[in-house]
């Protein structure tokens, strides 16, 4: 099967700004938000439903993205997984440019400091088919160009061969190495001064 372009990350990285172009540079038919077929306000997700309502009905070949994408995507159904990745202090603005309370900024920001969904995707998609693509200073079209140029290699591999690269991870923890610089990103309700 492996058709299906999964893009992650944390929220404020940029998923549904680059997703569209992905899929338009690849001759896709369109880009699906995960949480466009998640039910309206609803907190708990059942993720088995949302899966169901994913596949009916979908091409073999698009673009799927979106935070819950390691719950709802398998390994079998996709030819990469684009997880973008964002710097904590810019996320942060980011964040706090679209209005959200404190605490969800705060959480996100963690999240991203730690690489929770990178770590989420690993597990889930392996390291050969996860890719990371930094998003704090890069364009959209930009990333989506890198992005589309490394799904359409992927596409071309022979189902069964591995292409298998030693990941460089992105470490957002080195760029916060004294706690002051920690404290100051988590612990106030301002963005950080010293980007």
């Amino acid at each position: 099967m492996r058709g299906i372009i999964g893009i992650c990350g944390t929220p404020g990285t940029g998923k549904k700004t680059v997703a569209p172009k992905v899929a338009t540079l690849l001759g896709f038919p369109g880009a699906v938000s995960i949480n466009s077929l998640a039910a309206k306000g609803a907190h708990d997700v059942d993720v088995k439903q949302l899966r169901a309502k994913l596949l009916k009905s979908r091409p073999s070949r698009f673009v799927l993205f979106g935070h819950l994408l390691p719950d709802v995507l398998r390994k079998r159904e996709t030819a990469i997984v684009a997880v973008l990745r964002c710097d904590p202090s810019v996320l942060w603005k980011r964040l706090g440019a679209r209005g959200y309370p404190r605490a969800k900024v705060t959480a996100n920001v963690e999240a991203e400091l730690i690489g929770l969904l990178l770590y989420e995707c690993v597990l889930q998609y392996g390291s050969e088919l996860v890719r990371e693509y930094d998003t704090t200073s890069t364009s959209p079209e930009d990333v989506a160009k890198a992005i589309a140029r490394d799904a359409n290699a992927a596409l071309k591999r022979r189902p069964r061969v591995a292409t298998r690269r030693p990941p460089a991870w992105i470490d957002w923890t080195l760029d916060y190495g004294s706690s002051s610089k920690l404290r100051s990103l988590l612990g106030t309700s301002d963005p950080p001064a010293w980007t």
